[in-house]
């Protein structure tokens, strides 16, 4: 294998690095912010120890902190979404924040309900928790933990998970509440295993792409031609599936064949036209290789589109999902766990407003050439998160969009790897590598690896056990 052979994975793996510190510098302000949450919340809940309401106090400060997760959430995950896209310059930041806003508060209204659910009711018994008028209170305790652990990672320099930081934090709540038998242990299971197979489903997809991608586009011997050919249909597809699944969300559950063709077709038209000028124009300018950048911008900007849907639809559950059982509490055991349309709002525009309010930083850091990816594999890498996040997200799944994209590179970093040894037949180390070159190289990729299954492995049991203590405490304050 050629010496080089590795070094884009390694490379962009290194960029994922930079990126992951860039995030932690750029989250500072929401950090600040988010302590500041955390000390409100400990005024509140000092008010239940001197006989305060606990249900006005329950349901003030879980909307404080449910609004701090949504602006976290925006600020901190815009990246994986506009960074890219930025970078590559298919779309300017403030248009791309806005089109990542408005995508994200589609997503969570159109989409966000199966997740919302599933968190709000599939994880403790719902039943139990209306019995004994303790909805609010478990899921109060939840977002502290989820919060704090946050907060705190986010402080020591550890990247995590909101998503996985939430179902730790309801499971231990709900425990501390009703008991070990009242939370739906097989399904926090079931999240965990869905916690590690979707970065492999992502890897898998997004190296699919990267190699049709590369052997018909980019390596061709007449790019612009291969172009032409390819990349109009290719973002047309992409247009009429995306647009017929959202008018599926819309008018749901039935809806004519007619209506769902007519918006699939003209979404592919628009995306086919637009990309065939965007191709035509790019040859204009460079008729013998014209970048594959520029030729992949609106590409891009599709990926963008519906990754910022994703994200909308999964997340907005870490917020939503607690944020209608604090809202609802006067509901019955029966309607407990349901998910108002105004949770979905509120915990989407919250989100928004995280992104347009404190991603533009991130994005820059993200976009620039640091970190970012090439074009095409951030096409297909954001394609393959986008995909991997909107099938979770159907099947009410919380997932980590960060950790599904890193899958999406691992898989991008190996198909290139297979390339590469298919073109050139030769073994896969360079014999005229160091040894210890080449463990460095392992090391490196295996660091990544470990790196995910440390985060899911602390996340878990931590913000289960501060949900649990902080479930305890205010219990004990209400009761006192």
């Amino acid at each position: 294998m050629a010496a080089g052979q590795f070094r884009t994975l390694d490379k962009d793996l290194g960029r994922i690095s930079n990126a992951e510190a860039a995030q932690l510098h750029a989250f500072r302000p929401v950090w600040r912010l988010g302590l500041a949450v955390l000390g409100f919340v400990a005024l509140l809940v000092l008010v239940l120890a001197v006989g305060g309401d606990s249900r006005l106090v329950g349901i003030g400060a879980g909307l404080v902190v449910a609004a701090w997760l949504g602006l976290a959430i925006g600020s901190n995950d815009v990246a994986n979404s506009l960074g890219p896209a930025v970078g590559a310059g298919a779309i300017r930041l403030v248009p791309g924040l806005a089109l990542v806003a408005v995508a994200g508060v589609a997503g969570a209204v159109l989409a966000g309900a199966a997740v919302s659910q599933r968190l709000a009711a599939g994880i403790v018994d719902p039943a139990l928790l209306a019995d004994a008028g303790l909805g609010p209170l478990v899921m109060l305790a939840a977002l502290i933990g989820a919060a704090t652990w946050i907060t705190l990672a986010t402080g020591i320099g550890l990247p995590v998970s909101t998503s996985h930081s939430i179902v730790g934090g309801i499971a231990g709540a709900g425990a501390a509440a009703v008991g070990l038998g009242g939370v739906a242990w097989p399904t926090v299971g079931m999240l965990a295993l869905v916690w590690i197979a979707s970065p492999v489903a992502a890897g898998a997809l997004a190296g699919a792409l990267v190699i049709v991608l590369r052997l018909k586009v980019v390596e061709a011997e007449d790019r612009g031609a291969a172009a032409r050919t390819w990349l109009p249909p290719m973002v047309a597809l992409l247009c009429a599936l995306f647009s017929a699944y959202v008018v599926l969300l819309i008018t749901r559950p039935s809806v004519p064949w007619g209506i769902l063709l007519l918006a699939a077709a003209l979404a592919g038209a628009a995306g086919w036209i637009s990309t065939a000028r965007g191709v035509v124009r790019e040859i204009a300018l460079a008729p013998r290789k014209p970048s594959a950048k520029r030729l992949l911008a609106p590409a891009l900007v599709v990926a963008v589109t519906i990754l910022g849907f994703a994200h909308g639809a999964n997340d907005v559950g870490n917020v939503a999902g607690p944020l209608s059982v604090i809202i609802g509490t006067a509901r019955g055991a029966a309607q407990f766990g349901q998910v108002p349309l105004i949770a979905l709002v509120g915990a989407g525009v919250m989100i928004s407003l995280g992104t347009l309010l404190f991603g533009g930083r991130l994005v820059n850091m993200v976009g620039s050439g640091i970190t970012r990816l090439n074009a095409g594999r951030a096409l297909c890498v954001s394609l393959a998160t986008a995909a991997t996040v909107l099938v979770a997200s159907s099947f009410g799944l919380p997932v980590s969009t960060t950790h599904v994209a890193v899958g999406g590179v691992f898989g991008v970093g190996f198909a290139r790897e297979w390339l590469e040894r298919r073109r050139s037949r030769k073994r896969a180390e360079d014999p005229d590598l160091p040894e210890e070159e080449v463990r460095r190289r392992r090391l490196i990729r295996r660091s990544h690896v470990a790196t995910i299954m440390a985060a899911w492995m602390v996340t878990l049991p931590t913000t289960a056990g501060v949900g649990a203590l902080a479930c305890w405490l205010i219990l004990g304050l209400a009761a006192g």
